[in-house]
């Protein structure tokens, strides 16, 4: 394999906390690796809701932390939860003056929704639904004016290489059809910020790329993941037959729209006070039980916002004119999908990984900060917090910042690819074994199925970054004999009096499939 060294620091992602992270690094040279256009292909971009902050005067941090822990079910990090939601409003301010245009009152004051579990409305969003895409969009073009960040556009990360114990740097390929043999690009540091793991389940809301790729390499590499278990399923993504999901963001539930079944039947109210604002897995699993029962579950937001959702909330419009529905005349058939990965690669207060040289920020992370249920709009202000925090970090390990040249990539004859039909059956196996209802018979008949499709294609890192999610999620479940959050098991219903959060080591959990395949044979 050829090397490249570099003086740069090397930014794994091109989603908010990958942006968010170069412009906080600057003027130190960084390279980002995006498998995509920049800006595209990003959860971040995605985001409909926005960002969780206590930007109104009656609200504070401490009621923000309080909301998170009881969000959490019992596993966040109180001190990681003071930590963020105490530096939320510094971020919107900073983001308003990097260029976002956070929707505002006459008065100047930010418009604000609630979302589910908050106990105020704190959601500071852009024209309703919009949130993500603008705050990329001017982080972008912000990075693009800066000429200490090189980004190159449609290169993959595969791998990252170890030597004497630490993080000696990253191995990357085109991310284009045809594939490519890998390069590894050796430097100083290297920052995670790929995102989540949504796409390893057949209904996602997640862009297609994202199928826990920057979590397995970590995994591969040695690294500590914490949380695994806990995947965060959005209870009204949109049912339309689209690959991925579209969403329909949950502030249409906090403008009033009700969740109703074909009979007419509006079912929140008999299974939460908060009803259709209910904390994300109680309602998920409400959707996935009318689902499941043939009972269509539907969004109703006629009453609620009328023709005014066209205007307020154009994503959801959008999707819903592709499927031949208009809102304001019809509900809005929805489903339960993988939405966010709660768990990730286990990280300090500043982003460090248990690899030295290595930092992690975004939902490829698990800070402490969404224990078992991840609070609304609490995803994209952690991105930012620790984005902050991890190149404040790389800024004091690394000392003054040299000079560095552009990094080239030699031609790369093709290399491997994963096959389609392969993820396909990945993505079925994790919703049939290890979706939003779990159990010991499911989640074991997952992980010999990962294990196969592995097998299958022993010589792909791209696969073997997928699968290696895949495992740490399906055993980390299976070792908690408890229903916690996001997280329930239909066979250990209780929730057990102490919460802890998980920490795994994919050689754990490679042990735990082997011996569950090693049964069978």
């Amino acid at each position: 394999m050829e090397d490249i060294r570099t003086a740069r620091v090397v930014i794994v992602g091109a989603g908010l906390g990958a942006l968010y992270a170069a412009l906080k690094l600057a003027p130190r040279p960084v390279l980002m690796i995006s498998p995509e256009v920049l800006g595209q292909g990003a959860s971040s971009a995605w985001a409909q809701g926005g960002v969780a902050a206590a930007m109104d005067p009656a609200d504070t941090a401490e009621a923000h932390a309080r909301d998170t822990l009881l969000a959490g079910a019992g596993t966040v990090d109180p001190a990681v939860a003071r930590l963020v939601t105490e530096e939320a409003r510094a971020h919107i301010l900073d983001l308003t003056r990097l260029g976002t245009p956070f929707d505002r009152r006459p008065d100047g004051g930010y418009v604000l929704s609630r979302e589910a579990a908050h106990s105020f409305a704190r959601v500071v969003r852009v024209r309703g639904d919009q949130a993500g895409a603008e705050i990329m969009r001017a982080l972008v073009a912000q990075v693009r004016e800066t000429p200490s960040v090189q980004v190159l556009e449609g290169v993959l990360a595969t791998g990252l290489r170890v030597e004497s114990g630490r993080i000696a740097g990253v191995e990357v390929a085109l991310s284009g059809p045809q594939g490519s043999a890998p390069v590894l690009i050796r430097a100083p540091a290297v920052l995670l910020a790929g995102g989540g793991s949504g796409g390893l389940y057949a209904l996602t809301t997640n862009p297609p790329r994202i199928r826990g790729q920057v979590i397995g390499m970590a995994a591969r590499a040695g690294a500590v993941i914490a949380d695994a278990e806990f995947v965060q399923f959005h209870p009204t993504a949109i049912d339309c037959g689209e690959d991925p999901a579209p969403l329909a963001t949950e502030a249409l539930r906090g403008e009033g729209a009700h969740l109703m079944n074909r009979l007419g039947e509006r079912f929140m109210p008999a299974l939460h006070p908060d009803a259709e604002l209910a904390p994300r897995d109680v309602v998920a699993r409400a959707i996935y039980a009318q689902s499941q029962a043939g009972l269509r579950p539907a969004l109703d937001t006629r009453q609620a916002l009328g023709a005014r959702i066209r205007t307020e909330f154009p994503a959801v419009a959008g999707a819903c004119a592709r499927a031949g529905i208009d809102p304001a005349r019809a509900q809005i058939p929805v489903a339960a999908a993988a939405h966010y990965h709660m768990g990730g690669v286990a990280v300090d207060s500043d982003g460090r990984a248990s690899l030295p040289g290595l930092w992690v920020c975004g939902e490829a992370s698990s800070t402490g900060l969404h224990g078992a249920n991840r609070l609304a709009s609490n995803g994209l202000l952690e991105a930012l917090v620790y984005a902050r925090r991890c190149a404040l970090s790389i800024e004091a390990a690394l000392g003054p910042a040299a000079d560095a040249a552009p990094v080239l990539l030699p031609d790369l004859p093709p290399g491997p690819v994963p096959d389609p039909a392969l993820v396909a059956r990945l993505r079925r196996a994790m919703t049939e074994g290890a979706g939003v209802l779990r159990d010991a018979q499911g989640l074991t008949r997952c992980l010999r199925e990962i294990a196969a499709i592995e097998a299958a294609q022993p010589d792909c890192p791209a696969l073997l970054n997928m699968t290696a999610t895949a495992t740490l999620i399906a055993a980390a479940a299976l070792m908690r004999r408890e229903s916690r959050g996001a997280h329930c098991r239909t066979d250990f219903p209780q929730t057990a009096p102490q919460g802890r959060r998980s920490r795994l080591r994919l050689s754990e959990a490679l042990a735990l499939r082997d011996s569950l395949t090693t049964e069978t044979t």
